[in-house]
């Protein structure tokens, strides 16, 4: 009887897909003193953004960026594009101001303040109160479409849209006059408003409406670059969110009112409420993990457990990886924040701040560039003598009406024209550029370049004893 040769049983063929597609997390709304700071924070933050652009300063709007006429009114202030130096003095203040706030609270900014987190909370608190709680969102998902699915989507639909349109029409409304703006809206009278403020209003609601409601948690999970840095800034004193795992540990389910002695247990109950009401849907019992944006409702839902349980709260905290480890008490962690690398960021951040201030006190409101006019290198007038052409273009900085004079010194019987001779009036918010003329008598001049120096003196036209100076330094061409 011969043998048949052995089948070679075929391995089943397997898809495996290299993206997983992300589930959509429906937190439960935490209740405490933490989520009342945070809601206390959103509603700030959006009394600011909702609300300067309708503030007005005298007969115009407070804060205004007015892009396509250069200026930027901040109430009293009015920067010009010349002002772009002090934007480095903001980047820095940026900068520094969150290498030190990250370095002492770790990542507070990102659950309390960032927009995205603003307005994922906004968008959360619209879901609760259209679909309610978290069961209740979870099971109008996997319910089937019918009527009263539709009109509850339909309403939440609406509410977000209403959020998001005027969160881009007010973010519209800080570069063209918002109450202008809102009235042509409402007028429907768009003729009347320009393509690009149309563009931004609708870019910026599209925007808070895909990363608001849409993305969400996706955005800090892998979009924020912050996330990924933030473990450059911090150590063992910064301020994070942790699981005290030596008092909760071992885990495990028992009675209320249950001692850890009486159980073997830790004070854990293994609810597991700490992650339903967590917005990026981390188990925070895991450790630090750069998904954590450091917005405390995890230790609201487990104090609210503990007091249930009668255990003394926090099991999670706010705390630091060397108060956890025993390095030194919980009480000495107020004091272990004042350490070199705050007090650095902090002195420099300071000094940023101060030039900023000083520059902005000392500043000038009407500048003055003197350019040669490559043109006319040097003629001779009808008087015989040596004249260079040039063009002054001076720009009002202050709302102000300011009065302008110059003359001219660095040669003997140096004259000036073109001015006029009761000084030149500028607007305020207005730029010019004025040609003027330079004479000299020949033999005073010699060949080739020759320094000269500028002196302008601006006047208040409401205040002629409020004046300044400016000098600036140029040359004439002789012959």
């Amino acid at each position: 009887m011969s043998q048949q040769p052995e089948q070679k049983t075929q391995p089943k063929e397997q898809v495996i897909s290299l993206y997983q597609g992300s589930k959509r997390i429906h937190p439960k709304l935490a209740k405490g003193r933490f989520a009342n700071w945070r809601i206390l924070v959103v509603l700030a933050t959006q009394l600011v953004f909702y609300g300067i652009p309708w503030l007005m300063w005298g007969d115009r709007q407070a804060v205004w960026f007015d892009i396509p006429g250069r200026h930027f009114y901040i109430f009293g202030l009015t920067l010009v594009p010349g002002d772009l130096i002090y934007l480095t003095g903001i980047l820095l203040l940026s900068a520094f101001g969150l290498f030190w706030w990250t370095t002492i609270a770790g990542r507070l900014w990102c659950g309390y303040a960032c927009p995205q987190t603003v307005y994922t909370e906004i968008m959360l608190w619209i879901d609760h109160l259209v679909e309610g709680d978290r069961n209740k969102r979870l099971k109008l998902d996997k319910e089937p479409w019918n009527a009263r699915k539709i009109r509850i989507k339909l309403t939440k639909y609406l509410l977000i849209f209403l959020v998001a349109a005027w969160t881009g029409i007010t973010f519209a409304g800080w570069f063209v006059p918002i109450r202008e703006l809102t009235a042509d809206i409402f007028s429907l009278n768009f003729a009347a408003i320009s393509g690009g403020t149309l563009f931004a209003a609708a870019f910026y609601g599209f925007m808070t409406w895909l990363m608001g409601h849409i993305m969400r948690e996706q955005v800090c999970l892998h979009m924020c670059p912050y996330a990924r840095f933030q473990s450059a800034m911090f150590d063992h004193d910064t301020l994070i969110i942790s699981y005290d795992t030596a008092r909760g540990e071992p885990r495990g389910a028992r009675k209320k009112n249950v001692s850890r002695e009486e159980t073997e247990l830790g004070d854990c109950i293994n609810c597991t409420m700490c992650v339903q009401v967590c917005p990026t849907g981390i188990d925070i019992r895991d450790g630090l993990q750069y998904q954590c944006i450091g917005c405390a409702a995890c230790i609201d839902a487990c104090d609210e457990i503990m007091d249930k349980m009668n255990y003394p709260r926090g099991l999670i905290r706010y705390t630091t990886e060397g108060a956890l480890a025993k390095e030194y008490p919980e009480n000495k962690i107020p004091s272990r924040l004042l350490r070199p690398r705050v007090v650095g960021y902090g002195a420099v951040l300071a000094l940023v701040a101060a030039g900023l201030i000083v520059s902005l006190f000392f500043r000038q409101t009407v500048r003055v560039d003197v350019i040669k006019d490559r043109g006319v290198m040097v003629r001779q007038n009808k008087e015989g003598w040596l004249e260079n052409a040039y063009n002054l273009r001076i720009i009002n900085a202050s709302e102000d009406v300011k009065i302008l004079t110059a003359e001219v010194e660095g040669l003997e019987d140096i004259k000036m024209s073109g001015l006029p001779a009761d000084g030149l009036r500028l607007e305020g918010g207005q730029t010019v550029t004025v040609p003027v003329q330079v004479a000299v008598i020949p033999e005073y001049a010699e060949k080739g370049s020759n320094p000269i120096r500028f002196t302008f003196r601006y006047t208040d036209a409401q205040n002629p004893e409020d004046s300044s100076t400016i000098s600036e330094k140029s040359t004439f061409i002789g012959e």
